[in-house]
């Protein structure tokens, strides 16, 4: 895939009509949905239907099912992303008539131009600190626009055009994009290796966040103060603001006690949490019904940023409070027979691991049950025994084979890689076949088990056949 060198960002109005490849994607409806509310002509195709395809065409947007070259109709600008191949059809007919081709983050950052950039980037959290700071901002009165890489709790888009001037956006380290954003504030989650396919090493990979972390434009960086790759980044940028023609400020969040943001008192119980954020001598409590410590680490890097952006402490810790979740992010599918079935979009081995401690946390007596699926070939051959750790935090994994997507496959990296590498108590299931996933998951749950199925490939539809497969063995849901 390669990494996208940054462009030249085109404002909207030069853009003309617009067609999205891959348009239902969780990156691009937002963007196309925000397009067709600025009156931009939309079209765009996906390779399945999907609820978000639907609420696209509500929206007003000219989409289909499928890829064509003769669906770009009167498309003066072809929007990608890095996951689409050269020969795919309409790709390659943009190509040939010369169209103007755009990244994704490029037609985002036009959407950007004239308003207050924060981008969220981070190895791990970019999603929920983005979905926070949109929940936040808007019900402090600021009425933000946000992208988010995936929908908010009950509803079909993560895209909003809002009336303020703040304008917040998931910032994607995988393939450099990040770079791409006119941002005022930048935030770093946590810097942790990964997409090394990509990036090539590490150490790369830790100087793209630095670029992004010192860009010209950033006037703030909120960075975590307990992630030791971020500790290492704040470190650097610091080395650097002596040299900077314009200031920028740094803020920490964590509990170490040097923090900016301090988290302190933090008590986890069921699929929530309750902690104390402090500022500059103030502060107060915080409640969160979304599970795990990761999350109170994303609600502190939210706390900053709004602050700082001028919303009230108190208000940014109320709004906290009613915050709840984003579609993938332990999101509860349904429950049969005191049978609990969540979906994660979990999968770099960090993640993975701090998924199932927040399902240990909340399991209660029973027990953690997890169907995984590996996510790209490359990713699988160098954190297979990672990710094989990771599972270990369950007491039943159940391993699908590789979700692909655009990777060709590898000789000898299939699933079993990490199944086989899975040690300790747990008992580990190697399941190859998708469509024997979720009968396999639903034979092993019994009731008190939380069930959650963790990866960010197809397995997301696994979860609501278990939900089937439990009702048809156990009863209604």
């Amino acid at each position: 895939m390669g990494l996208v060198d940054p462009v030249e960002l085109v404002p909207v109005a030069e853009l003309g009509p617009v067609h999205f490849i891959a348009i239902g994607g969780s990156g691009m409806n937002g963007i196309a949905t925000m397009l067709t509310q600025l009156g931009v002509s939309v079209s765009g195709s996906d390779r399945s239907d999907s609820a978000y395809l639907r609420a696209l065409e509500t929206s007003g947007a000219r989409v289909h099912v499928g890829h064509a070259a003769d669906q770009l109709g009167d498309a003066q600008t072809v929007v990608a992303s890095s996951a689409i191949r050269e020969d795919n059809p309409e790709l390659a007919e943009a190509r040939r008539r010369g169209l103007r081709v755009l990244h994704r983050s490029a037609a985002l950052g036009s959407l950007m131009l004239d308003r207050r950039g924060v981008a969220v980037a981070g190895t791990h959290g970019k999603t929920t600190t983005t979905a926070m700071l949109a929940r936040v901002l808007t019900g402090c009165g600021l009425d933000p626009s946000f992208v988010i890489g995936g929908a908010l709790t009950g509803t079909k888009t993560g895209g909003h055009l809002g009336g303020g001037d703040v304008f917040v956006v998931e910032a994607d380290e995988s393939d450099g994009s990040f770079l791409q954003y006119p941002a005022e504030v930048a935030v770093v989650t946590n810097v942790d290796p990964d997409h090394l396919s990509n990036w090539g090493t590490a150490e790369h990979y830790a100087d793209g966040f630095l670029t992004f972390a010192t860009s010209a434009r950033v006037r703030l960086l909120v960075v975590s103060a307990d992630d030791p790759g971020a500790v290492t980044l704040t470190a650097r940028v610091r080395a650097t603001l002596g040299d900077r023609p314009d200031p920028l400020t740094v803020l920490t969040f964590g509990e170490h006690p040097d923090a900016d943001v301090r988290i302190s008192d933090a008590r986890f119980a069921g699929t929530g949490s309750a902690f104390t954020l402090t500022a500059d001598g103030h502060g107060g409590p915080v409640t969160l019904s979304v599970p795990g410590h990761y999350n109170v680490l994303n609600a502190a890097a939210t706390y900053a940023v709004a602050t700082w952006l001028g919303a009230p402490g108190a208000g940014v810790r109320g709004q906290l409070d009613g915050y709840a979740g984003t579609n993938r992010r332990f999101q509860l599918v349904g429950t049969v027979d005191g049978i609990r079935v969540f979906d994660d979009y979990a999968h770099h081995p960090t993640e993975v691991r701090n998924t199932l401690l927040a399902a240990r946390t909340g399991v209660g007596d029973g027990r953690v049950v997890v169907c995984f699926q590996p996510h790209l070939y490359t990713r699988t051959r160098d954190f297979s025994r990672e990710l094989a750790a990771a599972l270990e935090l369950a007491d039943e994994a159940v391993v699908m084979d590789v979700c692909g997507d655009r990777e060709d496959p590898i000789p000898g990296v299939d699933g079993a890689l990490v199944a086989h590498a899975v040690g300790g108590a747990t008992h580990v299931t190697y399941e190859p076949d998708w469509d024997l996933a979720a009968p396999t998951v639903a034979r092993i749950a019994r009731p008190g088990d939380l069930v959650i199925t963790v990866g960010c490939g197809d397995v997301t539809k696994v979860a609501p056949k278990i939900v089937s497969e439990l009702t048809l063995t156990r009863g209604a849901a």
